[in-house]
């Protein structure tokens, strides 16, 4: 069935004329895929849709994405995976929207939504709404994953959870770079492996000089169920960006997060160019925030105003030998074993551990760190420089500025 999307004098002033909306179900759904163009939405009715969601060689415009939706965002549409094919297969594509979708793995060995290998490029795709699931027949399958050069994508409000890894971006050799990218809102739980990785990056394609900056805010990353041993990673791992030339200046800005529990490893560990802020971390099995090298080793780094609760080191910097980059550690509020090591460590509050803090809830846990303790302002040019990072909610209550979006989820969260 086919709609107009507008008509008449609505089409000049939308800027959208042409545009289409088509409706279709699990019948028809693939007859519709390559006839759309930039502005046309692809309505998908409830039901079981068995047949994947190929999408390649399809390009929307800024302004006039091909979108692919729920007809109804409260009756999903449920694609199932079927053996040796990804269910979402994005090859050669610009301007796409998923959102209210359901990606039932089955435990089958593939990916719910992936940027193939084979694929040139994959930029400006959002995905929102997703609810993934099931996707865990070993630690190689994954939620979200790119394979080519992939610039501009938005991953937002979605729910990832009993997957292999969540989100896997770039490639383990350091090729196919993941660009200016913005992850929030998202919930990832019960992985195998990493509930996000972003893959260090050799070099950027083409002779783009500017800075681009990978945003990841206001998601819930848990691996509280997680067993202990080797597929035990750390909830998030953030390699380099490119050393020299092109995304050299690039940046990983990680605010407003809620990182929760893991057996054996790091809440979080990255090298690179990284700034870590008004965040909470809560481990009662290790360590929180582990800042080392990996393929490279850690550049400038702020990590200010977060608050960690550690069954063993909170905050943990260690550079490559040599280095002479600068990782400053600031304000934060650290309950653990062993605080802090390493860094440049100015006006943090250390307390010991106390496992009892493990059961104050979320939005409580920072006044209860801070109660009848004071610690000095910061000084005015050191206040200034943070305050140029998007997001900073400044020190009164540091870590505690989680999108109220988070807490919510954390209840869902729980087993």
């Amino acid at each position: 069935m086919r709609q107009a999307a507008c008509a008449g004098l609505l089409c000049l002033l939308t800027g959208v004329a042409g545009a289409t909306d088509y409706r279709a179900g699990p019948g028809d759904y693939r007859e519709y895929l390559r006839r759309l163009q930039s502005g046309d939405r692809l309505l998908l009715a409830p039901g079981d849709y068995r047949q994947g969601l190929p999408l390649h060689n399809l390009a929307g415009q800024a302004g006039q994405p091909i979108v692919i939706e729920a007809a109804n965002p409260a009756a999903a549409p449920r694609f199932i995976a079927r053996p040796r094919a990804n269910t979402v297969s994005l090859v050669n594509v610009r301007y796409l929207v998923l959102r209210h979708l359901q990606l039932d793995g089955g435990n089958l060995p593939v990916d719910a939504v992936k940027a193939e290998g084979h694929s040139r490029f994959a930029d400006f795709i959002t995905l929102e709404h997703l609810y993934i699931h099931d996707h865990a027949a070993s630690q190689q399958n994954v939620g979200i994953s790119t394979k080519c050069p992939v610039f501009g994508w938005v991953v937002r409000n979605n729910r990832i959870e009993r997957v292999g890894t969540g989100m896997y971006f770039g490639d383990s050799d350091g090729s196919d770079p993941f660009v200016g990218g913005v992850i929030e809102g998202n919930r990832i739980t019960h992985t195998l492996g990493y509930n996000l990785q972003i893959k260090h990056q050799k070099s950027r394609r083409g002779g783009d000089a500017d800075r681009r900056d990978t945003v990841i805010r206001y998601n819930l990353f848990s691996k509280q169920d997680a067993l202990p041993g080797p597929q035990a990673r750390p909830n998030v791992l953030l390699g380099h960006v490119p050393l020299t030339g092109p995304g050299s200046k690039d940046r990983y800005l990680v605010y407003g997060n809620l990182f929760l529990h893991n057996p054996s490893e790091a809440l979080l560990q990255a090298e690179g160019r990284v700034a870590v802020y008004d965040n909470v971390f809560i481990n009662g099995s290790g360590d929180a925030i582990r800042i080392q090298p990996h393929n490279d080793i850690p550049r400038d780094m702020d990590i200010f105003s977060n608050t960690v609760l550690a069954s063993d080191t909170g905050i943990q910097v260690r550079q490559g030998e040599g280095a002479a980059y600068r990782q400053r550690v600031v304000a934060n509020v650290v309950a653990a074993a062993t605080p802090l090591r390493g860094g440049e460590a100015v006006h943090n509050l250390s307390l010991d551990y106390d496992p009892d803090w493990l059961d104050v809830a979320v939005p409580e846990l920072t006044p209860r760190l801070l109660a009848g303790r004071t610690s000095p302002p910061l000084p005015d040019g050191l206040a200034r420089e943070l305050a140029a990072y998007p997001g900073w909610q400044g020190t009164e209550r540091p870590g505690a500025h989680l999108a109220p979006a988070v807490l919510n989820m954390l209840d869902a969260a729980q087993p």
